[in-house]
């Protein structure tokens, strides 16, 4: 999918998580619509970019397995940004 792809994490659902000191405090960001798609960062924004470039990753691994992409479902239309 890189190259001249139109996929766009920006247009999926992100969900934010504090992580606790035990888990080494930050964020933790998941995309609920791409299973396994996991980022982590000392601030929410930090999170939000790791997940993107996760997001990206799991798209190219899908498109390259012949695996459909699901399209973009925001349950919630507050961000973050």
């Amino acid at each position: 999918m890189s190259g001249g792809s139109s996929f766009d994490p920006a247009a999926y659902e992100v969900v934010l998580m504090p992580l606790g000191t035990g888990e080494g405090g930050g964020w933790l960001a998941t995309v609920p619509a791409l299973p396994g798609s996991t980022g982590d960062g000392a601030t929410e924004m930090a999170a939000i970019d790791e997940v993107r470039l996760a997001a990206h990753e799991w798209a190219d691994a899908a498109a390259a397995n012949g695996d459909p992409i699901p399209a973009p479902v925001r349950n919630n239309p507050l961000a973050a940004e």
